[in-house]
């Protein structure tokens, strides 16, 4: 685990996002939590519509449910999705199939 992430109790989300000219790859670390979730928000409402974007979701530790609205925000706006664990892949398909009712 990083350091940035050993303290306990830490909220922290850390965001990296990659552009190219077709694609934006946004790479979430941390836990997706209701106090570490507004700077993701700004920074996806602020970012182009023109561009794919995939989030990768493999170094996220811990989604409560304001994390599950921001994903299916995520979701409704059409982005891809990098999961390797159980939970978060499951979550990610649940949110994918309340979109589509």
């Amino acid at each position: 685990m990083p350091k940035w992430l050993r303290r306990r109790g830490c909220d922290m989300l850390r965001i990296t996002v990659t552009e190219t000219a077709l694609e934006e790859t946004w790479l979430l670390q941390g836990r997706m939590t209701k106090r570490s979730v507004a700077e993701l928000i700004a920074s996806w409402k602020a970012h182009s519509l023109g561009r794919c974007r995939v989030v990768d979701l493999n170094g996220v530790t811990s989604i409560d449910k304001t994390g599950e609205e921001v994903l299916s925000m995520m979701v409704h706006d059409g982005a891809r999705f990098v999961a390797s664990g159980v939970y978060t892949r499951h979550l990610l398909e649940q949110l994918k199939a309340r979109q589509g009712s």
